[in-house]
């Protein structure tokens, strides 16, 4: 693994809005508008019925109400797949949208931590799984509960680090300025808990990419501010 590297993120845009809450509809109206074309890396699961647990480098997102993909590193490489294919309908639901790029944006990134701090801002992000939960409902004071949430932030963001073959000899800091009251959102049948987070961290990293769970199907996304 490396200290640090620039980290290559291309952010597609399609020229119909959807809302948040139709981005895996999404997803699965692009998979089924390329057919058999679609690589692993597009759908995270494999012949037999299991999942890919690693970073994806494809996500699919609402970005500024746009239906939008955004891919990393190992995306770009192969997202020419869909773009080949950019033309005609795409289903969402009981709606149909039009596969037609409206832009598309490269940009690179040098990933590493630093001597000073970047503000971020972190919307629809899902901290909580069924086990830190349960431990985040006993936790009564809200100085532990943010604590106990910036710890499980640190944790999604090494994760992302690891995925990218990044390893910090650094400590990777993150600090909250802001969180909001949590949120449900739903995810298929189920209702999760989501938070939109402002945080300072000494950690550079891409705009727009996914942080945490469900990352791939738009809940978690960055952004800097300045």
């Amino acid at each position: 693994m490396e200290k640090s590297r620039y980290v290559r993120v291309l952010t597609i845009r399609l020229v119909d809005d959807i809302s948040p809450r139709e981005v895996t509809l999404f997803r699965g109206a692009v998979l089924n508008h390329m057919g058999n074309k679609a690589d692993l890396l597009f759908h995270n699961h494999t012949g037999d019925n299991t999942f890919r647990y690693s970073y994806p480098f494809i996500q699919y997102k609402c970005l500024g109400g746009k239906a939008s993909i955004v891919c990393v590193e190992k995306g770009i490489d192969i997202i020419g797949l869909f773009l080949s294919e950019a033309n005609g309908k795409l289903v969402i639901g009981e709606r149909e949208i039009e596969c037609e790029i409206k832009n598309v944006k490269p940009t690179r990134v040098l990933v590493q931590t630093w001597d000073t701090l970047f503000n971020y801002h972190l919307v629809r992000w899902l901290p909580l799984n069924s086990k830190n939960y349960q431990k985040y409902k006993t936790i009564e004071g809200v100085t532990e509960r943010i604590s106990f949430l910036e710890s499980i932030l640190k944790a999604n963001l090494l994760a992302i680090l690891k995925g990218l073959d990044i390893r910090l000899d650094t400590e990777l800091k993150v600090t909250f300025t802001q969180l909001s009251e949590p949120y449900l959102v739903r995810f298929k049948t189920t209702k999760l808990m989501a938070f939109n987070v402002d945080f300072k961290s000494n950690l550079s990293i891409p705009n727009n990419i996914g942080v945490g769970k469900n990352a791939s199907i738009g809940y978690g996304v960055i952004m800097q501010e300045h």
